[in-house]
């Protein structure tokens, strides 16, 4: 069994019933990602987000759903929800038909949201996933914009799980063809199924309209890797900014108001969205060792000699 769960939870625990703004962009939408028509409607969510394996999308949904019941009743007062839980393929190395991923295993990785550094490489819902060929999965990056005296952060998290191996680009360098045969075994996967999921957070101020428009710049940044959206590729994209807390909930019957940096002010969060995607997914290939999984099927790590000779 080669497979997990990943939790992100928009807000602390106390504070997750309230809405966050958001936006969703799929570049290519073989693929899910529960809960995508109302964040698309409305403009916000109030759940936590967890990524898993394909087949146990449903389980990962339903497993939230049970865990917001509970731990946060209140966020239910509604009646109803719907969970944000998105997906990636991890069959060439996980049992992904022995449906192993259960609620307990969701509600675990809720319980173990936390801020601070993250784990990277084969972890949670990445514990399976392979990126240009390589032993990959999780992996996040952030940067501080600052904007007229302020400063805020954009943080970007990928479960990454794409690409054909001769596409690879690190740094600018079009690595592909150095690395095309480096420590395969036969059976290695080469082809360019997958997927990549990619969650955007920042706390500045913007709007629904505004989040769309930073998980639009999120393939460019996969793109800067050497991932360019192929037809069986998952590639779908979250933002959402922890900004503007009672906006999103504001009561019936007066006006609301929310703070917004102006869109002419946007292009630097623009590239911090693009450089945190390219990094993020760099770090879910450098975090990573060599995988054998299910049937014997092998998946090399990204390798660490070469990249010492070849960046320093």
């Amino acid at each position: 069994v080669r497979t997990g769960v990943t939790a992100i939870l928009p807000r602390p625990l106390a504070d997750l019933a309230n809405p966050v703004f958001a936006g969703i962009f799929s570049q290519n939408g073989n693929g899910e990602l529960t809960g995508s028509h109302i964040v698309e409607e409305t403009g916000a969510f109030n759940f936590p987000i967890t990524i898993t394996n394909t087949h146990s999308c449903g389980v990962s949904r339903d497993g939230t759903l049970r865990w917001m019941q509970s731990v946060l009743p209140a966020a239910l007062d509604s009646g109803w929800g719907l969970p944000v839980a998105a997906e990636t393929y991890d069959g060439f190395l996980n049992d992904i038909n022995g449906h192993h991923l259960t609620s307990e295993h969701v509600a675990q990785a809720l319980d173990g949201a936390a801020g601070g550094p993250i784990e990277e490489g084969s972890v949670g819902g990445g514990t399976g996933m392979i990126t240009f060929g390589f032993k990959a999965g999780s992996g996040t990056a952030s940067r501080i914009v600052e904007w007229h005296g302020r400063a805020y952060t954009v943080g970007a998290f990928v479960q990454s799980n794409f690409g054909k191996r001769r596409n690879i680009a690190i740094r600018g360098l079009r690595a592909g063809p150095q690395l095309v045969e480096p420590a395969v075994r036969e059976g290695t996967p080469r082809a360019e199924k997958g997927s990549i999921i990619a969650v955007i957070a920042t706390d500045a101020p913007f709007l629904p309209h505004q989040m769309k428009r930073l998980a639009r710049r999120v393939p460019l940044g996969v793109a800067m890797t050497g991932g360019f959206g192929y037809h069986s590729s998952g590639d779908i994209f979250i933002a959402f900014s922890t900004a503007n807390a009672s906006a999103a909930r504001a009561p019936s019957g007066r006006i609301a108001s929310a703070d917004f940096i102006p869109d002419t002010d946007i292009d630097p969060f623009f590239d911090a969205v693009i450089q945190t995607v390219e990094e993020a997914i760099l770090n879910a290939l450098v975090a990573n060792d060599d995988m054998t999984g299910r049937d014997g099927n092998f998946v090399p790590a990204l390798p660490k000699t070469w990249l010492k000779e070849t960046f320093g």
